[in-house]
C-alpha cells in the first residue's frame, strides 16, 4: 500500500534580483493507493500532478508530511522501495545512442533480473519491440520510444507503478496496448498510481480517481462515486464541474 500522509510541496520562484515568492505545487494532499487498484490523479495543467507523482517516486522530497510505502519510507528504506517500484514520466530519456535491447539489459543487471535475456524476450514480445529492438533508440518513433520506457519500468516485475501520462503522444492502438499492460498489472495484484490528460481512458481502467487543481485534492472516489457527486453523466463533465467549482 501507498500512504501519502498530508503532502505538502513548498517552491522558491525567483521574481527579480531581490524578491523571491514561496508557493505550493501541492498542498496537504492525503489519499492511499492499494495493491490490486489502479489509481488515476486527474487535473488541469499545473494542478501538482506530477509534483506529486515524483514524490511518490522518491525523486522529490516532500516540504511537509510523509509517503509511506508498505510500512517504509525514503529517509529509512530508499533502496527497498525502488527496487519494487517503477516511475515513468513523459520527461524520462533514454540513452540515444543504445539500442532497446541494451537499455533492458543494462536494467536487468541493475535490478537482478533472473535470466535477462529471457525476461527481455518476455517483455518484447508483450510490447510488440522485436521490430526495433537492437535500433538506436535516436531512431525510434515517439510511440517506440514509449513502449521501450514502460518496458523498462515492467523489467524487473515490480510491485508498484507510478506512470505519469504514459500514454501521451500515441495512436488509438498503442494506447491500447499499454491500457491491456496496466490492467494485466493489477489483475497480478499490482497497485498502479496514474496520471492522465484523457478522461475516458480513467473512468475505462480506474478503480478510484483522484482530482487535483492548483496543487489541492479537491475530490477522491470511484468514477461511479464522483459521477453521482456531480449529477453528470461521464467523468469528463465530473472533471470539469469540481474545476469550476472548486476555482468559484
Amino acid at each position: 500500500m501507498i500512504e501519502v500522509k498530508n503532502v505538502s510541496k513548498e517552491f522558491v520562484k525567483k521574481i527579480s534580483k531581490r524578491e523571491e515568492k514561496t508557493f505550493f505545487a501541492d498542498f496537504e494532499i492525503d489519499f492511499t493507493a492499494k495493491k490490486g487498484e489502479i489509481l488515476g490523479i486527474l487535473g488541469p495543467n499545473g494542478a501538482g500532478k506530477t509534483t506529486l507523482l515524483r514524490m511518490i517516486a522518491g525523486i522529490m522530497k516532500p516540504t511537509n508530511g510523509s509517503i509511506v510505502i508498505d510500512g517504509m519510507n525514503y529517509n529509512n528504506d530508499e533502496i527497498a522501495i525502488k527496487k519494487q517500484s517503477a516511475f515513468l514520466t513523459g520527461g524520462t530519456r533514454l540513452y540515444k545512442n543504445l539500442s532497446p535491447y541494451e537499455v533492458l539489459k543494462l536494467c536487468g543487471e541493475y535490478y537482478d533480473v533472473i535470466d535477462i535475456e529471457k525476461r527481455i524476450k518476455e517483455i518484447s514480445q508483450e510490447f510488440e519491440m522485436n521490430d526495433f529492438l537492437h535500433h538506436k533508440i535516436s531512431k525510434l518513433s515517439t510511440g517506440q520510444s514509449q513502449r521501450v520506457g514502460l518496458a523498462r519500468c515492467a523489467l524487473h516485475n515490480p510491485n508498484y507503478y507510478i506512470l505519469d501520462e504514459a500514454t501521451s503522444g500515441l495512436d488509438v492502438i498503442l494506447r491500447q496496448i499499454v491500457l491491456d499492460f496496466i490492467e494485466r498489472e493489477k489483475e497480478k495484484n499490482k497497485c498502479i498510481v496514474y496520471s492522465t490528460h484523457y478522461m475516458e481512458e480513467a473512468e475505462s481502467i480506474c478503480d478510484r480517481v483522484v482530482i487535483m487543481n492548483k496543487g489541492k485534492l479537491i475530490a477522491i472516489g470511484t468514477p461511479k462515486e464522483i459521477k453521482e457527486k456531480t449529477n453528470t453523466e461521464n467523468l469528463r463533465d465530473s472533471f470539469f464541474e469540481l474545476v469550476k467549482e472548486f476555482d468559484n
